[in-house]
């Protein structure tokens, strides 16, 4: 049984020991609580399309015999309430179409002359920074575009993101002191509810007032389940495109032969997104499916009743998918058949718009700054404590 470190301390490791242990392990989360992993592509495809793993938290056992505490550091994941995360079968096409309607190809790519815009402006301010000066290139540029661009998507006020990055810090994180998780949740809640309200009241041009417009056939979301979708999408919407930026930004620079060969023009900038997704993917560990029935996983049993994460970390260095370099970070990599985004009908929504601003950034950020380089050694960045995200507190770089 493999226990996961609440301090992120290395997680290539980590994923190393869960893929030796096999397509599918044992594993213990933050907060002691039991479940299973799987760890390999192939298996993790079929899962991830197994009518028999649901999201349904009731059918978990644990839960059922009450050992899962409310106050568990990870409840929030768990059981983030009723959106297209948490239900399956025809509930799930039903939420899944709704939202659809309103995150439209369209509406995404219209984005791109903001996102555009809000990168220049970033550079503009790193620009005029002393020379030689260690910057933070996470908070002072990985961090506000994303924030920005999914809160102009959604509709949610500037003047929120203080407190809904320090409520999402205390979200994800496993160091969250278990009698501080209720009162987060409620407070996230009612920040999400409050902008929900405030957009039913006076509605704008924006996802969140396209949620509560869409229908399909006279059926609409309810304030519940837009108010979940509406937190699920701005969690995932920033965190995993801060961490793909920062991801990239650090492989380049680790690997100055692949650096080199990018910056030449050798190689496309969409080349570093899909093998910065495969190698040092945002989401390590996606939590929670449970087992309605007994699941057979190569050679073993997932048990019915029992609790699974999908560990996208140890998945996406499978030698038996990527072949015998999956753990060196090649930009050449062709075919790059990753699954870094999920897989099957709850595969992430927003893939495409993580896609896009990583696609407008990383070329913005080495076209102004291309003597960028780490200001400390790669053994010196500091990981967070977040047993879902490859995510770092800070990445302090010299811009020339």
């Amino acid at each position: 049984m493999i226990v996961l470190d609440p301090f992120v301390a290395d997680l290539d490791a980590e994923s190393a020991r869960l893929r030796e242990a096999g397509p599918l392990a044992r594993v213990v989360l933050p907060g002691g609580v039991p479940c299973w992993s799987v760890t390999r592509h192939a298996e993790a495809r079929k899962l991830l399309t197994d009518a028999r793993l649901v999201k349904d938290i009731d059918v978990w056992g644990a839960w059922q015999r009450g050992e899962i505490p409310m106050d568990w550091p990870l409840i929030g994941l768990a059981n983030p309430g009723k959106s297209m995360l948490t239900v399956d079968g025809e509930e799930h096409r039903r939420l899944r179409t709704l939202v659809a309607q309103a995150l439209t190809a369209r509406r995404v790519e219209l984005l791109r002359s903001r996102i555009e815009a809000l990168t220049t402006e970033s550079l503009d301010r790193l620009a005029e920074r002393p020379a030689g000066e260690v910057v933070d290139l996470k908070a002072e540029f990985a961090y506000p575009l994303p924030m920005n661009v999914v809160s102009e998507l959604m509709g949610v006020d500037q003047a929120d993101h203080p407190v809904m990055k320090a409520l999402f810090e205390k979200f994800f994180s496993t160091q969250t002191p278990p009698e501080e998780v209720p009162q987060m949740m409620a407070d996230l809640g009612a920040l999400f509810s409050g902008i929900v309200a405030a957009r039913t009241a006076q509605p704008g041009d924006d996802l969140t007032s396209a949620l509560i417009e869409a229908s399909e056939g006279g059926d609409r979301l309810s304030t519940e389940e837009i108010t979940n979708t509406l937190q699920l999408m701005v969690a995932a919407g920033h965190e995993t495109t801060i961490s793909l930026i920062v991801n990239a930004v650090v492989a380049l620079e680790t690997h100055p032969e692949q650096r080199a060969l990018v910056l030449k023009g050798e190689v496309p900038w969409e080349n570093v997104i899909e093998e910065t997704l495969r190698w040092s993917t945002p989401t390590s560990h996606v939590l929670i499916r449970f087992a309605s029935e007994d699941i057979e996983v190569g050679d073993r049993v997932l048990p019915k009743g029992d609790a699974l994460i999908v560990s996208f970390g140890a998945i996406g260095r499978d030698e038996e998918q990527h072949g015998a370099t999956a753990g060196a970070f090649d930009v050449t990599r062709t075919p790059n058949r990753h699954i870094a985004f999920g897989h099957g009908p709850h595969v992430c929504p927003g893939a495409a718009l993580s896609r896009l601003e990583a696609s407008v950034a990383l070329p913005a950020l080495y076209a102004r700054f291309p003597e960028l380089r780490l200001a400390v050694p790669r053994e010196e960045l500091r990981n967070k404590p977040v047993v879902t995200q490859n995510d770092l507190f800070d990445l302090p770089v010299f811009l020339a």
